[in-house]
């Protein structure tokens, strides 16, 4: 059989598959809204998870041997699209918080067989929760100047020092960080990156709100916090080597410009049809707003091909890419861009905060727009990646510090 016949024969059995094993009551169902689901509905939740975790399609693309398929990337994307066809999605990667996305895969490239059997099979499974301790109240897109440090004790690290943003820390059981381990070296060759439990008495965590209402963010507080030697990932005082790693993925994981998990969800092009109106042949009646969203959905087409492009060149690739910035910055502009035209569309519906005069949908779409602004800003600025991009791609001048 050819390659294109093989790729067809397993949408097929992923269809069917799909077809017998996702819940009924979830269908359709994302993440955001299980927490208002009845019992029954957050077991089925978990069951699918169970389901998922039992073939390796939590994290697909990982070796079988630590809780993956062993599978391409054509065979991920079709599992994805499958189960979207039939208003499932795969929850495992939101409840390993960073851990599929980010932690595993820099486990995968820089981590010790030990640490490979005791962290990736429960990442892969959905049942331990991982955040990243990176940026700091002084240290932000400055990462590496950053001042959290780990002394070494022997057997042991013992942290201190303050983290902020770290998403999902008050409910995650581990965390990866960057701390300075030599404080005498040059700041970029003094960090190492480690790992530790959050349940442990020197780890401390207050939740930070945000103007769009519910927040992951958070501070984290090291007081003669416990890391085992073990736990460090990578080599000592090469940290910054891992972190840049890890940001890459991080980057690519936010690659992604469609919307929420949960099944299919009504066009950009119908919803302004529906808002705004249409003339005799069906037509947008708002002819400058129609040309913009062509436009905005020709932006999408031209990421998402080149999303595909970027992976097939670095099929097989470890080394950090600057293309993962490209990428980033483009689904950046696409969802802040989607945003502002599902807000305009609306018209006065699309700036409600609460009241019975606006649907559950305008009320959630004018909390997306102020949560969309944090893209720009997190996993690395809109600005630092255009730095990354003018240097490591284009070639132009160095005007900031090397690294």
């Amino acid at each position: 059989m050819s390659e294109a016949q093989d790729l067809e024969a397993f949408r097929a059995s992923v269809s069917k598959w799909v077809s017998e094993n996702l819940p009924p009551s979830i269908v359709g169902k994302g993440m955001d809204l299980e927490g208002e689901a009845s019992d029954d509905v957050k077991a089925d939740m978990d069951l699918w998870r169970q389901r998922l975790a039992e073939k390796g399609w939590g994290a697909p693309n990982w070796p079988k041997e630590y809780g993956g398929a062993g599978l391409g990337h054509p065979e991920a994307k079709i599992i994805a699209q499958e189960m979207a066809k039939q208003g499932g999605f795969n929850p495992i990667p939101l409840l390993a918080g960073m851990g599929v996305t980010m932690v595993g895969p820099t486990i995968l490239e820089y981590g010790t067989d030990d640490q490979k059997e005791r962290h990736l099979p429960g990442i892969a499974s959905g049942e331990i929760r991982w955040c990243l301790g990176l940026s700091e109240p002084n240290a932000g897109s400055d990462l590496a100047g950053l001042s959290t440090k780990a002394v070494d004790e022997g057997d042991h690290f013992v942290l201190n020092g303050q983290k902020i943003w770290t998403s999902g820390a008050n409910i995650s059981q581990w965390c990866g960080a960057v701390v300075r381990t030599d404080p005498n070296a040059p700041k970029r060759d003094g960090i190492s990156f480690v790992m530790l439990p959050m349940d442990q008495e020197g780890v401390e965590t207050r939740p930070i709100q945000l103007i769009s209402g519910a927040s992951p963010f958070c501070e984290t507080f090291f007081n003669d916090a416990r890391v085992d030697k073990t736990d460090l990932l990578g080599d000592l005082n090469d940290g910054w080597s891992v972190v840049k790693r890890l940001l890459q993925h991080e980057r690519q994981s936010q690659t992604a410009a469609g919307g929420r998990p949960g099944g299919p969800k009504e066009s950009l092009a119908d919803k302004a049809k529906r808002y705004v109106g249409t003339n005799d042949d069906g037509s947008l009646t708002d002819a400058d707003l129609r040309t913009r969203i062509v436009k905005q959905m020709m932006a999408e087409q031209a990421h998402g091909l080149t999303v595909s492009r970027i992976t097939a060149e670095a099929r097989g690739q470890v080394k950090v890419s600057a293309a993962a910035s490209i990428l980033k910055n483009s689904a950046t502009a696409i969802a802040q861009g989607n945003a502002e035209l599902q807000m305009e569309v609306m018209g006065s519906q699309g700036i409600g905060w609460e009241g019975h005069n606006f649907a559950d949908e305008e009320l959630e779409n004018v909390r997306d727009w102020l949560w969309g602004k944090a893209i720009s800003i997190y996993g690395g600025s809109y600005e630092v990646q255009n730095n990354i991009i003018s240097k490591n791609i284009l070639g132009l001048p160095e005007t900031t510090q090397k690294g």
